[in-house]
């Protein structure tokens, strides 16, 4: 049984988090909601902001509050944060549902990417049927009964 303490930590280090509500800092710049997480943890090297503001499509936006662009850029600045600490899961909830169909595409292939280039795990929740082509797996919640189900059935 680990402690309080080791689970945060573990959370924080292995786990990114990315919510349908995007979940910002209100009175932290885009920029800052990455630097955040390096004062928290100054030890371990992180991919540059910069690249990956650049692969998200959000570096015009780093220098502004939360409150000042659309919920499509805040998501995309919450996915920025859940893969800023290089986690080993990323778990999704709902990740594209504020993106137009292009940018949805694009933040799922990134996430689909991620995981395989660096062996990573995400687990994505969606309502978005588009998506599965991303998928390597499916699982399907319908009446409350879990059941998976073959990619090329679901997408017909």
């Amino acid at each position: 049984q680990k402690k309080e303490k080791e689970r945060a930590k573990m959370r924080f280090d292995q786990i990114g988090f990315i919510l349908q509500a995007s979940n910002l800092v209100p009175f932290l710049k885009i920029k800052d909601q990455l630097r955040l997480v390096d004062k928290v943890d100054k030890k371990k090297q992180r991919e540059s902001i910069d690249s990956l503001f650049a692969q998200l499509g959000i570096t015009d936006i780093a220098d502004k509050y939360p409150e000042e662009i659309s919920g499509g850029q805040r998501q995309r600045v919450a996915i920025a944060r859940a893969l800023y600490n290089d986690p080993t899961i990323i778990l999704a909830d709902e990740p594209t549902a504020s993106l137009d169909t292009e940018k949805a595409m694009e933040v799922v292939k990134i996430l689909a990417d991620e995981a395989k280039e660096k062996n990573k795990a995400v687990l994505m929740v969606t309502h978005d049927r588009r998506l599965v082509a991303y998928c390597d797996r499916l699982l399907v919640m319908e009446d409350g009964v879990l059941r998976e189900e073959e990619i090329s059935t679901f997408q017909q």
